[in-house]
């Protein structure tokens, strides 16, 4: 189980260029890759999509990758003769008109804007490829420990509100058989204020307590609601994308609760199913990171 948060980062020379890949992640419902490319190798994103989307099922993905010509990092400069040339000739040429005085160095023409500069060497993409997949491996190597790690963390923290669940659940459980006998009572002591008197086996009560019984009956959603949490358990323990799967789980949790607190018809279970509610919340909260 991982988190959709985490970093990594790769690098790699080939055929003397440094590359570096950087991955970014952080949640989001779908996957969602966001890929910044130097111009060259603008042709290798297709490449790069499907090899996070084999390691990564959700979340946005920020991609940014570099690359450093020359494994030392050193570039020639290149000159531009005909450029210094230009210039001399414009500058004798202003310096005759305007009658000016000084002397036109080798220095003056080198500062001129393009004279010297950085060589424009274009990076053919097919042959990056390679030292690309290599930064791009590692930086996925890295990103998917970390949020290997934080999964694990996220996993601690939803067992431990799974056992609050359980043991809510139980307390309705023990809570439950004497629902209908404290309705009976409290029926029997409402038709004694009203100066009725009525038969415990009267056929009239024994029907009213019999339609109380099949309304409040939870047994069903008990039941559904502890092979819920064993399922959301069960999937908790997996090696592979499982939130989806657990925010669907939630849903069903909450319905169930919803229908319980419903039928229940009594104060104390009320209080155990808002509890559970409130400790579903978090949960819900907390897969939201998860991938």
């Amino acid at each position: 189980m991982r988190s959709m948060t985490g970093y990594g980062r790769g690098d790699a020379d080939h055929s003397g260029t440094k590359f570096s890949v950087e991955l970014n992640s952080v949640n989001r419902k779908q996957s969602d890759i966001v890929i910044n490319l130097p111009r060259d190798l603008a042709a290798l994103e297709p490449r790069i999509r499907q090899a996070i989307n084999e390691k990564i099922s959700r979340g946005r993905m920020n991609v940014l990758v570099g690359l450093q010509e020359g494994a030392n990092g050193a570039t020639a400069l290149a000159l531009d003769t005909a450029l210094a040339r230009s210039y001399h000739d414009a500058m004798l040429t202003l310096q005759k008109e305007l009658s000016a005085p000084g002397e036109i160095t080798i220095g003056t023409i080198l500062q001129a804007p393009g004279v010297m500069r950085s060589p424009e060497q274009r990076v053919d993409a097919e042959e990056a490829w390679p030292g690309v997949e290599r930064a791009l491996t590692t930086a996925l190597g890295e990103l998917i420990k970390m949020r290997e790690r934080e999964g694990k963390h996220l996993a601690k923290d939803l067992i431990h509100r799974l056992k609050t669940l359980r043991k809510e659940i139980k307390e309705v459980r023990a809570i439950y058989p004497d629902v209908v006998k404290k309705y009976r009572t409290a029926l029997l002591e409402r038709l004694e204020k009203a100066g009725l008197d009525l038969a415990l086996e009267d056929e009239r009560l024994l029907k009213e307590v019999t339609i109380f019984a099949d309304r409040s009956d939870i047994s069903e959603e008990l039941t559904r609601l502890e092979s819920h949490l064993a399922q959301f358990a069960h999937h908790l323990r997996k090696n592979e994308p499982v939130g989806r799967t657990l925010e669907f789980i939630t849903q069903e949790i909450f319905r169930e609760l919803n229908t319980l607190g419903a039928k229940s018809n009594d104060a104390g279970i009320s209080q155990h199913v808002v509890a559970c509610k409130s400790e579903l919340e978090k949960i819900r909260e907390q897969i939201q990171n998860l991938e």
